[in-house]
């Protein structure tokens, strides 16, 4: 059963079912990050490790984003019935109605961003695989070189 989801569906379903934000699911959403990981290494989130130290969950969150994601901002967090909202976006210039964004929502501010950041790389996770089927594939031709461009 658990085996058709992919870690980034039960990482989502986690942070759904979590009532509040604590070290171990920054911590489970940390293991996933592949560019934290690195910087990590590199000595340049040390900030990141600071927040988390001192409990900062929602600057800890949105820092991740920041630092996982640089591409993506946050476009919207708004609390709306009992609710926070979070929604990122690629193109936060765009008009709402266009824009290729994420929407996640929670009852607690820090578990709503991560969640928006799981969305997030969910989406790219999907659209890498889709980009790659979306390009045909052709043997090449050696025979002949043809020139179509039109001069006139």
């Amino acid at each position: 059963m658990w085996s058709d989801f992919t870690p980034l569906e039960l990482l989502a379903d986690r942070l759904r079912q979590a009532p509040s934000a604590d070290p171990e699911i920054f911590s489970a959403v940390i293991e996933t990050c592949d560019r934290v990981a690195a910087l990590k290494t590199a000595g340049k989130a040390a900030r990141l490790g600071g927040m988390l130290a001192s409990a900062a969950w929602t600057d800890a969150a949105i820092t991740l984003i920041a630092l996982e994601l640089p591409a993506w901002a946050i476009r919207r967090l708004v609390y709306e019935d009992g609710e926070w909202i979070c929604t990122l976006s690629r193109q936060p210039n765009l008009p709402a109605e266009i824009d290729d964004s994420v929407d996640s929502h929670h009852q607690a501010l820090p578990l709503a961003i991560l969640s928006a950041l799981i969305e997030a790389r969910s989406k790219q996770a999907g659209g890498a695989q889709t980009a790659q089927s979306r390009v045909p594939q052709t043997g090449q031709v050696r025979d002949q070189v043809l020139c179509c461009d039109n001069f006139a």
